[in-house]
C-alpha cells in the first residue's frame, strides 16, 4: 500500500465523519422544512434523501457542510420538486379537462391556512423560514442572498399582511 493511498483513504474518512455530523445536525430540520411544503410524508422523505445525496457529492475533502448550506440545497430541490409537479398537474389537467377544482382548497382546513395560502410566495417564505423553521434574519439574508435589513423589512410587512387577511376573513366569517 503506497503513501498516496493511506492519504485517500484517511481523506475519505474525514470526508465522510464531516458529511455524517452534518447530516445528524440538520437532517431533522430539513425534513421538516421539505415536510411543511409537500403533499405526503413520502416525497419529503425522498427530497430530503436528494438534499443529502447532492451534499455528498458536492463536498469537498476540506469543506465543512454547514445547515444553511443544506437549507439552501433544500430549496433547490423543493424548487425543482415543485416546477416538475407543476408539469405534471398541467398534464394531468390536460388529459382529464372535466377536473376543474382546486385540489390545494380541500388542505386548507384552518384560517390562518389559508390566510398564509392567499400571501405573496415571498411573504410566505420569510414568514415560514422565521416561525416555522426558527432562522433569524442573518441566517435567512444568506439563505436567500439578500440583506438581513432587507428580511427584517420583508418580515415586518408580511406580518402585517397576514394580519390583515386574518381580519378580513375573521370579519367575513
Amino acid at each position: 500500500m503506497s503513501f498516496q493511498t493511506v492519504r485517500k483513504d484517511r481523506s475519505n474518512l474525514e470526508r465522510e465523519k464531516r458529511f455524517l455530523i452534518a447530516h445528524a445536525a440538520a437532517h431533522d430540520r430539513i425534513y421538516r422544512y421539505l415536510r411543511r411544503r409537500t403533499e405526503n410524508a413520502a416525497t419529503a422523505e425522498d427530497l430530503c434523501a436528494e438534499v443529502f445525496r447532492i451534499a455528498w457529492e458536492k463536498s469537498t475533502d476540506s469543506e465543512s457542510l454547514s445547515v444553511m448550506v443544506l437549507f439552501g440545497v433544500a430549496r433547490n430541490v423543493l424548487r425543482n420538486h415543485d416546477r416538475s409537479s407543476a408539469r405534471s398537474a398541467k398534464l394531468i389537467g390536460e388529459l382529464r379537462p372535466e377536473q376543474h377544482g382546486d385540489p390545494e382548497a380541500l388542505s386548507r382546513d384552518s384560517p390562518l391556512q389559508e390566510a398564509l395560502h392567499r400571501l405573496s410566495p415571498e411573504d410566505r417564505e420569510v414568514l415560514l423560514l422565521t416561525y416555522w423553521d426558527g432562522f433569524n434574519s442573518r441566517e435567512i439574508s444568506d439563505l436567500l442572498n439578500t440583506s438581513a435589513t432587507a428580511i427584517r423589512m420583508r418580515l415586518h410587512r408580511a406580518r402585517k399582511a397576514l394580519g390583515h387577511l386574518m381580519q378580513t376573513e375573521g370579519a367575513e366569517q
